[in-house]
């Protein structure tokens, strides 16, 4: 097949430009996400720009940044405090259901149906490693966007 024509690495797909005047935007994204490939060595191949954006958003991929907080940050935080709560006690409870549960004071069934809640929110499943990580990443950005720190800049006097 075709993916035999490709070099061992990263394949990385950038996202479908509407007409030819995206194709540099495309391109761009998609060398970004072939730079930041790297640091997921278990990358499927080929996988998709979107699919790297923590792995972006780390390199200071600023496009990539902002993308995680307004799929994945942004829709948690409109849809309340609860599923927020929960998602947060999750990962900080390393993923332990009945951990979580405790800490909420809430069934674990109750547990499992928020996060169920999460993932059609955000997209991101909080019990898969991967979802995990973005969804911690898409939380920490976020609040540092709401805070006012997370535009970059000095932070020195």
């Amino acid at each position: 097949g075709l993916m035999a024509d490709f070099a061992d690495g990263p394949i990385v797909v950038g996202p479908t430009g509407a007409d030819l005047s995206s194709a540099t935007t495309v391109t761009q994204t998609a060398l970004r996400g072939l730079s930041a490939a790297r640091a997921w060595p278990g990358a499927p191949r080929p996988i998709s720009s979107d699919d790297l954006l923590p792995e972006r958003a780390l390199a200071g991929d600023a496009e990539a940044r902002a993308d995680l907080i307004a799929t994945v940050y942004r829709p948690l935080a409109n849809s309340g405090d609860t599923l927020l709560d929960t998602v947060t006690a999750f990962l900080d409870s390393g993923g332990g259901l009945e951990a979580t549960a405790r800490a909420l004071f809430v069934h674990p069934n109750t547990v499992r149906y928020r996060l169920r809640r999460v993932g059609e929110v955000c997209g991101q499943s909080a019990t898969t490693p991967r979802g995990a990580f973005a969804l911690r990443l898409a939380l920490t950005f976020g609040r540092l966007a709401d805070s006012g720190a997370g535009a970059g800049g000095d932070a020195g006097g």
